[in-house]
C-alpha cells in the first residue's frame, strides 16, 4: 500500500483534474471536428487520457502501478495507433492555408492544453518519492508529449502550423 504525502496528493488531484479536462475536450472536439482523420486522432487521444486518469486514480487509492504490464499493453495500442496515423498521413497531400478554421482552432486549443499538462507532470514527477510512481508519471508525461507531437504533425501537414525555417 502506497503512503502519499499531502503534497503528493495535491499534485495528483491537479493531474486528475487535468486528465478529466483532456478527456472532455478530446471527446467534445471529436464530435465537432470536420476532418475524419482529426476525429480519429481526438478519439484515440481521449482513450489514452482515460488510461492516464485510471492510473492517477489507482495511485490516489494507494496502489503502486505495475508499469511493466501497462507498458506492454500500451505499447501494442500505441504501435497500432501510430501505424494507423502514419498511413493516414501518407495519404494526405500537403495543403497550404486551405484548412478548416474550426478544426485549426480545436487543434491549437488541444496543443496548448497538452503543453500545459506535460509541463505540470514535469513538476509532479520531481515531487514524488516513490520510484514506481515517478516511472508511471513519467510514462504518462511521455504520452502527453506524443499527443502534442501528433497534433503538431497533423497541423503542419494541413498548413495550420507555420514550420518555415528562419535563414
Amino acid at each position: 500500500m502506497l503512503n502519499l504525502t499531502q503534497k503528493e496528493k495535491m499534485h495528483l488531484q491537479d493531474q486528475k483534474n487535468h486528465e478529466e479536462l483532456c478527456i472532455k475536450k478530446y471527446n467534445d472536439y471529436a464530435n465537432q471536428a470536420q476532418d475524419q482523420q482529426l476525429k480519429q486522432l481526438f478519439k484515440e487521444n481521449a482513450q489514452q487520457e482515460q488510461q492516464h486518469l485510471d492510473t492517477i486514480n489507482s495511485i490516489l487509492a494507494g496502489q503502486v502501478p505495475n508499469m511493466n504490464q501497462q507498458n506492454q499493453q500500451q505499447n501494442q495500442q500505441q504501435n497500432q495507433s501510430q501505424q494507423s496515423f502514419q498511413n493516414q498521413q501518407s495519404q494526405i497531400s500537403m495543403t497550404t492555408g486551405s484548412y478548416n478554421a474550426s478544426d485549426a482552432y480545436l487543434c491549437n486549443d488541444l496543443l496548448s492544453t497538452e503543453k500545459y499538462v506535460s509541463n505540470h507532470y514535469d513538476t509532479t514527477i520531481f515531487e514524488f518519492t516513490d520510484h514506481n510512481v515517478r516511472n508511471a508519471l513519467n510514462h504518462i508525461q511521455k504520452e502527453e508529449q506524443e499527443h502534442g507531437e501528433k497534433l503538431y504533425n497533423y497541423m503542419a501537414s494541413h498548413g495550420m502550423y507555420n514550420t518555415q525555417q528562419l535563414s
